[in-house]
């Protein structure tokens, strides 16, 4: 009897994914970190909370519920394992934790749909207490119905940036503001998008609009931001246009867009390409979300940041590729569909990314840590870069100890590229990626044993 196909991840991709291989027949295992369906754009609260799904996903209420009620309608037709952390991947066979316990699953195709991260550049005061990710802001108010400060200031680019804020007003807290890196010059690029995906680029416009009829300040073109506080944050301050400003404010959510959270990929042994649009490495892929390894799909932000309505489609598709790989019937025409919208909103994507691009010029003191887990600071890592002629990352690593700590430089890793393609004046290609190694993320030490048979 053949094992079952494995789905990794329970987000909009993983979810579309199940559906597709159930609809063909196919009993798959969908494991999810998460203790319940929906990953971060529709991730569902630990315990109710009072809030409707209106008053926890505003405008994508609908979506989330759908995707929710349609996940839980699978249940009995698939093997779900929640709050389950896919450790190792390794010929073929799966290996898990849940609750401080191991396990391993062999599985007939893999699809991969395992989201994305925030992208995150080291400031002055960004280890302070009240200094947390978009991500972590949004998580904070989605799972469990609390805001990360009373008096929060939105730092960063990207459309998380507004969404995020947009979302903490509506909960009732104070925006003291949201301080855009990118310029102002550089939203007049979203009018393009509107041939592409209307309803998405009107509520973004929407979400700004609102924080502006509110009395938020919205800033753009902010450079050198700095947090500021005596064991907790307190203010903030940065330049802008030759100014300088400055607001006090108790809690800070800061980040850069997106980064894709691809080290399974890499111990599935995908071969890896660089993205100029995302500013990182990603799985080598085709357009049905093959990787390129035999019975290994790629679907979803962790294999390019798209959104939410991207990883549905790329879900699908990828789903579709397995079932035909497998030699059953799949709709071809549907495919096909699938192709042309992940199309287009690979399109519009690249308006977004035009409309907030990466600051470029973005320079971390030496003073500032880089890696918080092996607390180096960006001006150690500029020492060991001239003494030892260090042009990739990986030597980085293993002369500073920069990606050695718990997070295995999943966060850390993109501003230390960064550091080392401004040190080294090559582009931030050349200075490759960190080695992805097992576990990928921290494990009870009580499977260190396991963890030493598997590497054997």
């Amino acid at each position: 009897m053949r094992a079952a196909p494995l789905i990794v991840g329970a987000g909009p991709a993983g979810i579309r994914a199940a559906m597709t291989l159930v609809a063909a027949g196919l009993r798959p295992v969908v494991v999810d970190e998460a203790p319940a369906c929906g990953g971060q754009i529709y991730r569902q609260p630990l315990i109710p909370d009072g809030r409707t799904p209106a008053g926890r996903y505003g405008s994508e209420a609908a979506k989330a519920m759908r995707l929710h009620t349609e996940f839980a309608e699978l249940r009995d037709r698939i093997d779900y394992r929640p709050g389950t952390l896919v450790w190792n991947l390794a010929l073929g066979v799966a290996h898990l934790t849940r609750d401080g316990k191991s396990d391993s699953i062999a599985h007939d195709g893999l699809i991969l749909a395992t989201g994305a991260m925030d992208r995150v550049l080291p400031v002055p005061g960004w280890t302070l207490p009240g200094v947390f990710s978009l991500g972590g802001a949004q998580i904070a108010l989605k799972a469990q119905g609390a805001a990360i400060g009373r008096r929060v200031v939105f730092l960063g680019s990207g459309p998380l940036l507004y969404l995020v804020a947009w979302q903490y007003l509506k909960a009732g807290v104070n925006v003291v503001a949201v301080l855009d890196t990118a310029p102002f010059t550089a939203k007049l690029r979203l009018a393009a998008g509107l041939l592409l995906d209307p309803r998405t680029l009107l509520l973004g416009l929407r979400y700004a609009a609102e924080l502006r009829l509110a009395g938020v300040p919205i800033r753009f073109g902010v450079e050198k931001p700095e947090i500021n506080g005596d064991g907790r944050v307190d203010s903030i301050g940065w330049a802008e246009a030759g100014r300088v400003g400055h607001l006090a404010c108790d809690a800070v959510a800061f980040g850069l867009g997106l980064k894709p959270e691809a080290q399974l990929a890499e111990l599935a042994g995908c071969a890896f390409v660089f993205s100029e649009r995302d500013r990182v490495y990603v799985p080598l892929r085709d357009r049905a979300g093959r990787s390129s390894v035999s019975g290994v799909y790629v679907a979803g932000d962790g294999a390019g940041i798209m959104g939410a309505d991207a990883a549905e489609a790329a879900g699908e598709r990828a789903a579709l590729a397995l079932i035909e790989d497998r030699g059953l019937a799949f709709d071809a025409g549907r495919a096909r569909q699938l192709e042309s919208a992940l199309k287009r909103l690979s399109r519009f994507r690249d308006v977004m990314a035009a409309a907030f691009p990466f600051p470029h010029d973005w320079r971390i003191a030496d003073d500032t840590t880089l890696c918080r887990c092996e607390e180096i600071t960006a001006g150690e890592a500029r020492a060991a870069i001239a003494q030892f002629g260090i042009r990739e990352i990986n030597r980085l690593k293993a002369v500073s100890r920069i990606g050695m700590g718990r997070c295995q430089g999943r966060l850390c890793s993109g501003a230390a590229a960064e550091l080392l393609a401004q040190e080294t004046g090559q582009g931030i290609d050349a200075a490759g990626r960190l080695r992805g190694q097992a576990p990928v993320k921290p494990v009870p030490l009580s499977l260190m044993d396991r963890i030493s048979e598997v590497a054997e």
